[in-house]
C-alpha cells in the first residue's frame, strides 16, 4: 500500500534554490490537523532558516510559517475546528500544553514550543500538519489572500498592546516601517494612539500618513530627537540594526518604553541613567499565543486592517524569495495556488 506523501519546495543547502521535494508525513496524530495550503507569506525568519543564518537549519528544509488553507483532515481528539474550515498557522505549530505557560494561556512562551520550520516542515506545500491548538480559525471580514502576514509581523507587532495594556490615549512611535512596521502604524492607528512613523527616507511621508501616522519624524536627523524629547509613551522597533538607542530613549515620557520586536544582534548600548531617572524601562516579545492571534483577527476584521503584499503564484516561488531577500518587497510577499 502506497504511504501518502506531502508535495514541497524545500531549500537543499544554505542558500541554494527552492525544488520540488516530496516527503511522508506519517499517521496524523490524535490531537493534530492537516491543512491544505491555499497562501503563505514569505518572511525573513523563513529566509534566515533556508540561508542557515541561526545555524539551526536542517536539509532539506521546507520553509513556510505564515500559512492561510482549509483543514482537510482533523485527528481523533480534534472538536474545535472542522473539516474546510478556514485556518491560519504561525510561528509555532505545537506546545506542550502542560507547562505553567501553556496553563496560564501563554502558550507562546511555552519552553517546549515546536517551530512550524525548525526540524519539521513547513507551509512552502501543498499541506502542512500541525497540533489543531496552534491553528486559529479566521473570522468573516479577513481577506484570506492577505491574512498569511498577520501569522507573524502581524502578531508581533500586536501582542505587546496586549501584554502591557497600552491605552488609546497613548502616543506611539514605531522605529522601521517595513514589513512589521506598516502593519504596527495600522493597528496603532486603529487602537486610538497618536502614532508617529520615524523614517530614514522623508519621501515616505505622504505613504506613511496615508497609512495612519499622525507624525512623521526623519530618524537621521539628530534634531528630530531633540525636538522629539519626552513626547512617546511606547516606542516599537522593528529593525535589525544598530542605532543610536540612548538618543531614542530621551524620546519617551516618563514610565515610558522602548520595546524590541526586532532582533538586533548587536548588544544595546543603553546607560541606567537615561532609564532610571524617569522611570523608562526596555523590553522586547515574541510572537503572540493562539487566543491573541485570534483576538486579533478580530480586530483586524473590525478596523478593515489588511497588510500590503506582493503576491506571487507557488511556481514563482524563487523569484519570490529572492525579493524578500534583498529587502525590496512592498511590504510583505505572499505565495498563492
Amino acid at each position: 500500500m502506497t504511504k501518502p506523501t506531502i508535495k514541497a519546495y524545500a531549500a537543499f543547502e544554505a542558500k541554494g534554490p527552492l525544488k520540488p521535494f516530496e516527503y511522508e508525513p506519517g499517521e496524523l496524530g490524535a490531537f493534530d490537523i492537516e491543512i491544505d495550503v491555499d497562501h503563505c507569506g514569505i518572511c525573513h525568519s523563513d529566509i534566515s532558516m533556508l540561508d542557515n543564518d541561526w545555524g539551526r537549519a536542517q536539509y532539506p528544509l521546507v520553509a513556510g510559517h505564515e500559512v492561510i488553507g482549509r483543514v482537510s483532515q482533523r485527528g481523533s481528539h480534534v472538536s474545535h475546528l472542522a473539516i474546510g474550515d478556514v485556518v491560519g498557522l504561525g510561528w509555532h505549530s505545537g506546545y506542550c500544553q502542560t507547562c505553567r505557560m501553556c496553563m496560564g494561556g501563554d502558550h507562546n512562551l511555552c519552553a517546549g514550543a515546536r517551530a512550524t520550520i525548525v526540524k519539521r516542515h513547513g507551509g512552502f506545500a501543498e499541506k502542512v500538519r500541525a497540533q489543531a491548538i496552534s491553528a486559529v480559525k479566521l473570522p468573516a471580514g479577513v481577506n484570506a489572500a492577505t491574512a498569511g502576514p498577520l501569522l507573524c509581523g502581524g502578531i508581533t507587532v500586536y501582542n505587546p498592546l496586549v501584554q502591557y495594556g497600552i491605552s488609546p490615549q497613548s502616543r506611539v512611535a514605531v522605529i522601521g516601517v517595513g514589513g512589521l512596521g506598516h502593519m504596527a502604524v495600522m493597528f496603532l492607528r486603529a487602537w486610538g494612539c497618536e502614532v508617529t512613523a520615524f523614517s530614514s527616507n522623508p519621501s515616505k511621508k505622504d505613504e506613511l500618513l496615508a497609512m495612519g501616522a499622525h507624525h512623521v519624524l526623519n530618524s537621521t536627523d539628530p534634531m528630530a530627537l531633540k525636538q522629539a524629547a519626552g513626547a512617546f509613551d511606547l516606542i516599537i522597533s522593528t529593525v535589525n540594526v544598530k542605532l543610536d538607542w540612548t538618543a531614542y530613549v530621551g524620546t519617551l515620557a516618563p514610565k515610558g518604553r522602548l520595546h524590541f520586536v526586532g532582533a538586533v544582534l548587536e548588544p544595546l548600548d543603553i546607560g541606567v541613567f537615561s532609564l532610571m531617572g524617569q522611570q523608562r524601562c526596555i523590553s522586547s516579545s515574541p510572537v503572540g499565543s493562539p487566543t491573541v492571534i485570534a483576538d486579533m483577527f478580530k480586530f483586524a476584521a473590525l478596523h478593515n486592517i489588511e497588510p500590503i503584499v506582493e503576491r506571487y503564484s507557488f511556481d514563482q516561488i524563487n523569484d519570490a524569495v529572492e525579493r524578500v531577500r534583498s529587502g525590496s518587497p512592498r511590504f510583505r510577499v505572499v505565495l498563492s495556488r
